[in-house]
C-alpha cells in the first residue's frame, strides 16, 4: 500500500481526547440562541471554503474582533467549511484535496484540516462545518458548535443518522429544488435516535447509537427562486407547524437566495434585517458567504491568490462589517420591541 493510501486515525489528528470546555458552551449558546432562549440573532459568516489556511486564519482573527464588537446581539459564527459538495465535479474541497490539482492526498488533507480547525477555535470564534463525507466526521466534530447538512445531501439517511449523533445544533438545508418537505423531514427523522456502523477514535468500525438531536432545525438557502421573503418564511413556519416542529429558522443570504451573485446578498441581507426589526422572533439565524477580498477567483496553473475565494464569489471584508452592523441593530429593535407573529406578504 502507498503512503498516500494510508489515512490516519482521527485520534492520530486530534490534539487532544476530550471537547474543550468552551466548545461545550458555544454549542449551548446556539441552541440557546436557536430556542429562543437567548434573544441574540445566530450569524454564521465566512468563506465559502477553505482553500488557504493562513487567509482563512486571517479572516477568522478579523472576525474575532468584529464578533466582540457586536456580542449583545449577534452570536458570530466562523463559517470552516473544508469539504465541497458538487453535483457532477469540481474541487471538493482542502481536506479531500489540499494541493487543489486533484491528486486527493486524503492523508494530509484531513491533518491540515484538523490543524486549521484547532488554530481557528483558538481565536475564540465557534466554528460552523459543512459535513459532506459521514465518515470524515470523527475527524473534526470536535471542533465544531453549529453544523449544517447541505443541499445536495438533505435526502440521504447516512447524513440524517450523522446529525441525529453530532453533538451540536446542525442546520438541514432545503433542497436544491427549493422543495421545503425534504429538509423538513430531515429535521424531523435527526431528532430521532438511530444505529449506524461509524468509527471510533482508533479508527475501528463500531456500531454508533444516537438518542437523537433536539437542536436539529431547517436552513432556507432558495432554489431557481429565493425563499428569503417574509411570504416565503412564513410558508416555511405553516411547514414546521404541520410537522410538529419549533419556529426556529436560518436564513442563507448566498446560494439561490442570491441568485449565486454576491452583489445580492447585501439585498438578501437587508430584507431580513427588515423581518428581524419587525419582530418576527422565529429569525434565529443568518447566513453570509464573506472573505478578504471581493468576489472569486479560478484555480490554473498559478498559486491561487490567499485572500480571494475559489469556490462561489463571497463579500470582502469591508463590505461584510456593515452588514453585521445592520443585523445587530435589527436585533436590538427586536429584542427591545419584543417579539410579533411572523407577517404574511
Amino acid at each position: 500500500m502507498r503512503m498516500l493510501d494510508q489515512l490516519p486515525s482521527p485520534a492520530e489528528v486530534a490534539t487532544s481526547g476530550f471537547v474543550p470546555e468552551e466548545i461545550i458552551r458555544h454549542r449551548e449558546t446556539v441552541a440557546d440562541v436557536l430556542a429562543r432562549r437567548d434573544s441574540r440573532l445566530l450569524v454564521v459568516v465566512g468563506p465559502c471554503s477553505v482553500h488557504d489556511t493562513d487567509g482563512a486564519l486571517e479572516y477568522a482573527h478579523r472576525l474575532a474582533e468584529a464578533s466582540r464588537r457586536f456580542a449583545d446581539d449577534l452570536v458570530v459564527v466562523l463559517r470552516a467549511y473544508l469539504e465541497k459538495p458538487r453535483t457532477i465535479a469540481g474541487w471538493t474541497g482542502l481536506v479531500p484535496d489540499p494541493t487543489l490539482d486533484g491528486k486527493g492526498d486524503l492523508a494530509s488533507g484531513v491533518r491540515i484540516g484538523r490543524r486549521f480547525l484547532d488554530d481557528a477555535a483558538a481565536t475564540g470564534l465557534p466554528l460552523a462545518y459543512e459535513f459532506v463525507d459521514p465518515f470524515l466526521a470523527p475527524y473534526f466534530a470536535d471542533t465544531v458548535s453549529w453544523g449544517a447538512i447541505g443541499a445536495r445531501t438533505v435526502a440521504s439517511q447516512p447524513h440524517r443518522q450523522l446529525a441525529s449523533w453530532l453533538p451540536m445544533p446542525v442546520g438541514m438545508k432545503n433542497c436544491v429544488s427549493g422543495r421545503l418537505d425534504t429538509a423538513v423531514a430531515a429535521v424531523r427523522s435527526a431528532a430521532l435516535p438511530h444505529v449506524f456502523p461509524g468509527a471510533a477514535a482508533d479508527g475501528r468500525p463500531r456500531i454508533q447509537r444516537s438518542s437523537g438531536n433536539p437542536d436539529a432545525h431547517l436552513v432556507l438557502r432558495g432554489g431557481p427562486k429565493p425563499n428569503h421573503h417574509a411570504h416565503a418564511v412564513a410558508d416555511a413556519l405553516d411547514a414546521l407547524t404541520a410537522a410538529g416542529l419549533p419556529h426556529r429558522l436560518v436564513v442563507d443570504a448566498s446560494h439561490g437566495n442570491s441568485g449565486k451573485d454576491h452583489n445580492r446578498q447585501p439585498v438578501v441581507v437587508a430584507d431580513l434585517a427588515d423581518q428581524i426589526s419587525a419582530g418576527n422572533d422565529a429569525l434565529a439565524g443568518v447566513m453570509i458567504e464573506s472573505y478578504l477580498s471581493d468576489g472569486r477567483q479560478d484555480v490554473g496553473s498559478a498559486r491561487p491568490r490567499p485572500d480571494l475565494s475559489i469556490t462561489d464569489a463571497c463579500l470582502g471584508w469591508d463590505r461584510t462589517v456593515p452588514l453585521l452592523e445592520s443585523l445587530a441593530c435589527a436585533n436590538a429593535v427586536r429584542r427591545l420591541s419584543g417579539p410579533v407573529a411572523s407577517p404574511r406578504a
